[in-house]
């Protein structure tokens, strides 16, 4: 059990690394759909394919063909919103800003010590009888 939960979630991290997304998943048969009617109507094997719609050649496909443009929405893998984050400090010296501090030394006690326990054997009020 343990085994297939670390496949399962080994599996997830690696789709997600890859922005894959459950959309893109649902559209995969769109893909194929397509490429089918690529290879149909303009002898495209899959690799021109994906050429045509993913790689160099995606922005002449674009001009030529704006009939397609709703069915290229639909496929998968499409969406650009991938998040970047940059990050920007300066470093300062940090010492030259501070002022030194002047400590100055008090040689008198300032505490008194009370001692806050009292027994009370002192007292004689738990003292066993003197007289007999």
């Amino acid at each position: 059990m343990s085994k297939l939960f670390a496949i399962l979630l080994t599996s997830l991290i690696l789709v997600q690394s890859l922005h894959i997304d459950y959309d893109d998943i649902v559209q995969f048969d769109e893909l194929i759909e397509h490429a089918q009617f690529h290879k149909a109507e303009y002898g495209d094997n899959f690799f021109v394919f994906i050429s045509k719609h993913y790689g160099e050649l995606k922005a002449d496909h674009n001009q030529k063909h704006q009939e397609e443009e709703q069915e290229h929405k639909q496929l998968p893998f499409q969406c650009s919103d991938h998040m970047l984050l940059i990050t920007a400090f300066v470093m300062q010296d940090l010492f030259s800003e501070l002022e030194v501090i002047e400590i100055m030394e008090i040689n008198t006690a300032n505490f008194h010590y009370h001692s806050s326990f009292s027994s009370l054997h002192k007292k004689g009020l738990l003292q066993p009888p003197k007289h007999a």
